[in-house]
């Protein structure tokens, strides 16, 4: 039992004790011009978007030959598919096409461009429709709860896909999870776990919203005359 003590003190002081904080964003003065919901949904879009890019970089190291289609390197490659999430432009190796249209080129044994660049760029494309068209929410926006859920289902069919299907040669399209006798890399499946339960989590959210909006304004009308005021003379 001593031993055992010694053995679990000796990994505890090995493991890190500083995991990084959270941290805010820098105020801005169009934040006077939304909501907390609005600001749910914004935050919610960039962490999606920082996932996706990890899940790019992740992709093009076990895939180097999807940015040798055009680039120099892994991190230029990795540079040019940040610029395109934030783009409002169609990419133009997706042949003008948008959202699941996109992610059905992307995913499809006839594409011959930077799949991981397709891939990546098709899913954000996917997620930013769901929410409108829109990077940017304020007082006036709405969002639509069911177009984030089919968003997030989306996401599942699109690892589905990823870890399943084959080309003409019955290779991955993609390689992604790994699960050998030697090792197990699932971090692809956690990574879009995280975008399926964001856009999830919004999607109860805004229903949330819409519904607590609709009870209040009945509440404001049966509780009208309890409320009233009373002649005080």
């Amino acid at each position: 039992m001593l031993g055992l003590a010694v053995f679990a003190a000796g990994c505890a002081s090995d493991a890190p004790t500083t995991r990084g904080e959270v941290k805010g964003q820098e105020f801005n003065a169009a934040e006077l011009l939304q909501s907390e919901a609005n600001r749910t949904a914004k935050n919610a879009m960039l962490a999606n978007q920082r996932s996706l890019l990890l899940l790019a970089d992740k992709l093009y190291r076990r895939n180097p030959a999807e940015w040798r289609k055009t680039a120099a390197s892994r991190e230029a490659a990795l540079a040019e598919v940040e610029k395109a999430l934030s783009a409002e432009q169609r990419w133009a190796p997706l042949a003008g096409k948008r959202d699941v249209a996109a992610l059905t080129l992307a995913l499809s044994g006839d594409f011959s461009g930077d799949r991981v660049a397709a891939f990546i760029i098709a899913c954000n494309d996917t997620i930013v429709t769901a929410h409108g068209g829109k990077r940017d929410f304020y007082y006036l926006d709405s969002i639509d709860p069911q177009h984030i859920f089919n968003a997030a289902r989306n996401m599942e069919t699109a690892l589905w896909v990823l870890n399943t299907r084959r080309d003409a040669r019955g290779q991955p399209l993609l390689l992604s999870n790994e699960i050998t006798a030697d090792q197990r890399n699932l971090s692809f499946e956690r990574e879009f776990g995280k975008i399926i339960g964001r856009l999830d989590l919004l999607a109860s959210t805004m229903t949330e919203r819409y519904r607590r909006a609709a009870i209040g304004y009945v509440q404001g009308l049966a509780l009208a005359p309890v409320l009233a005021f009373l002649p005080v003379k």
